[in-house]
Order: C-alpha cells, then sequence, then structure tokens
C-alpha cells in the first residue's frame, strides 16, 4: 500500500511535489506531472484507489477514551476548529470497539488528509515506547500528516501541541505553599507517564524553593481515573496523612474528595485537594475543585491550524517537523483550597 512517501522516492521527487500533483495545483511541469502519475498509475494504493490520496476535505480526530470529560471537550473543540477552515473530521475513540491503530487503518482507507492524535498510544505508558515510536515514524515514512496533542514524544519527529505539566505541578504546590501547607502530597497518575513525571517535578521544585524537603511518601500513584485518584489518597492517609494534595487530574482529585469523605475527612477543612484539567464538573460539585486549566481551545487551533500547514501543497516546508508549542495551565481557585 503506497503512500505519498513512496510516489515521492519512486518518482524522484518531494512529497510536497506529489501532493500537488494529485491536487492538480498549477506550477508544476509537465514532464515531473507526467513522471508522478505514471508512478501513481504502477503502484497500489490504499483501498480506495488514487483518490484516497487526493483531497477529500476530511481529517482524523482520535483520542484515547471519552469517559473522562476532558477529551471530548478537545473533541468538540478541534472538530469546531476544524469545521471552520473547511474541513468535516471523523471522531475515533481508540480505547472502545478499535484500537489506535485500526481506526489509523480505517481512516488511511477512507482516505482522510490528516490526523490529529490526543494522547496517543505513546503516551501510554504501558506500551513498548521504542515498538510505537516505530509504528509512528513509518505512518510518517507513509506520508500520513500528523500532529499530537499532548503526546509525550520529543524522541519523535512530529508535532506536538501540549500544556507545560512541569508548571502546572510547581503552581499547584505554590499556591498550597501559600495557604500554609507544608505536608503537600501529589495523588500521581502512573510513574511511567510523562505527564506524572513532570508535574512531580514542578511539585518538587516549588517545594525546595520553599525550603520544603520533598517527601517520596507523600506521593501516591494510580491509573487516571477516580478509582486511581481514590486508592492513591488511600495510601495517603494511611501513612504520614498530608494536609494537602495536588492530584494529576480533576477526575483523580474527585476520587481523592471521595476516598477522603469515605474516612470522615472535609475538603477543605482536614485536606485542601488541586486538581488538572478544569473540566465542566470541577466547579460544580462540592466543594467546587481547585484546578489547573488546560487551555483547550486555544491548543486545539493551534493543533488544527499545524495540521493545516502541513496539507497545503503551498506552503513552506519545516527542515524538521518536530517542535513543540507549549501552553501555561491557568490556576483557577476555588473551594477545594483553604
Amino acid at each position: 500500500m503506497a503512500g505519498l512517501a513512496e510516489i515521492a522516492e519512486a518518482a524522484g521527487v518531494s512529497v510536497s511535489t506529489v501532493s500537488r500533483v494529485l491536487n492538480r495545483k498549477s506550477g508544476i511541469a509537465e514532464e515531473t506531472r507526467q513522471r508522478v502519475l505514471d508512478v501513481v498509475n504502477q503502484l497500489p494504493h490504499t483501498a480506495r484507489g488514487v483518490g484516497a490520496l487526493r483531497r477529500t476535505g476530511v481529517i482524523g480526530l482520535l483520542v484515547p477514551e471519552l469517559s473522562n470529560p476532558v477529551f471530548p471537550a478537545f473533541a468538540e473543540a478541534l472538530e469546531s476548529r476544524a469545521s471552520q477552515a473547511g474541513y468535516a473530521s471523523l471522531l475515533c475513540n481508540t480505547r472502545a470497539a478499535m484500537s489506535e491503530r485500526e481506526y489509523v487503518q480505517m481512516l488511511q482507507a477512507r482516505g482522510v488528509e490528516g490526523m490529529i492524535f490526543v494522547s496517543p498510544e505513546i503516551a501510554n505508558p504501558d506500551n513498548d515506547e521504542r515498538r510505537t515510536r516505530g509504528y509512528y515514524e513509518k505512518l510518517g515514512r507513509e506520508g500520513v500528516r500528523m500532529v499530537f496533542v499532548n503526546g509525550g514524544a520529543p524522541s519523535l519527529d512530529v508535532p506536538d501541541i501540549t500544556v507545560d505539566e512541569h508548571l502546572a505541578g510547581h503552581t499547584a504546590a505554590r499556591h498550597l505553599l501559600e495557604l500554609g501547607h507544608r505536608r503537600i502530597g501529589f495523588v500521581s497518575g502512573p510513574s511511567r507517564a510523562l505527564p506524572s513525571r513532570l508535574k512531580r517535578a514542578g511539585w518538587a521544585a516549588a517545594l525546595e524553593e520553599a525550603g520544603v524537603e520533598p517527601d517520596a511518601e507523600l506521593v501516591a500513584h494510580g491509573s487516571f481515573s477516580a478509582e486511581g485518584g481514590a486508592d492513591a489518597m488511600a495510601r495517603l492517609l494511611d501513612g504520614p496523612k498530608p494536609t494537602a494534595v495536588l492530584c494529576s487530574s480533576d477526575v483523580m482529585a474527585l476520587g481523592a474528595m471521595g476516598e477522603a469523605k469515605r474516612r470522615g475527612l472535609s475538603t477543605p477543612e482536614d485536606i485542601s485537594v488541586v486538581g488538572f484539567d478544569d473540566i465542566p464538573m470541577a466547579a460544580y460539585c462540592q466543594p467546587a475543585l481547585t484546578t489547573l486549566a488546560q487551555p483547550i481551545r486555544d491548543m486545539a487551533a493551534a493543533a488544527v491550524d499545524e495540521l493545516l500547514r502541513q496539507l497545503d501543497p503551498d506552503g513552506a516546508e519545516r527542515g524538521s517537523t518536530s517542535f513543540s508549542r507549549m501552553f501555561r495551565p491557568n490556576l483557577i481557585v476555588r473551594e477545594s483550597t483553604r
């Protein structure tokens, strides 16, 4: 199954030249155009044939789940931005009926022009990063245009639109320090997950700046879920109890507050809690959750705009596609901290 890269190599031209020929753009020498078309007619293609390599006006949006409200929020913002640019979107929930790789095959067969991966498979701490990296590298060689959102893969030559996780951990810890807390715990996601590691580094840096020694016993890991947050909080409360905790996500924070309540502790009277994401429920739970908000609409706009830049056959090519645009999280103080 040939992609743009294989056609370009066989024809001795650039990928952008192949794209311009397939999309009937001007400015291509007739000899070059014919050479590309000859290769196109000789090589095998996707299930939809040559048409899948031409403009379809459709992009793929791949998110890891829909149960965590932050991912539907990203999907909605991405779809809205793409629609404004004249593109339709196909939404794929990669932890449901099909895996990310199966969805990618389906999207390729349907001839989508590019793909945006929110928290892609390579960001999953349970995966073999080296094997998964090779998979994305292969997609790039096949001419797949893609952008990561919170991809956590610095080793890959794929644009990544990300939030500053280190700053999130630092800001949350500093907020709690300013409220007078010194025993500040961290309800963390999986230890191998890059966002968890970066938030922990920010947490530790803020404590050290305040003259407080970071205590590894005040860090507990769990899955990125309410159950994971409750389990991690339980381990912290079974040990040297913190007076405040920051959490890797709002969903984990809700689970952590639930576990504290189950043990007869009140938030924030007995323990302060800070989340991350600013999901809609954060403002309406009891107490309303103090959190670090991801600028989801700005990040989605940047991701779609970068993908469209790649899809523009007349656009200037980067020497390397590898770059990261990092956004600052915003502290939103509500009722769960004092």
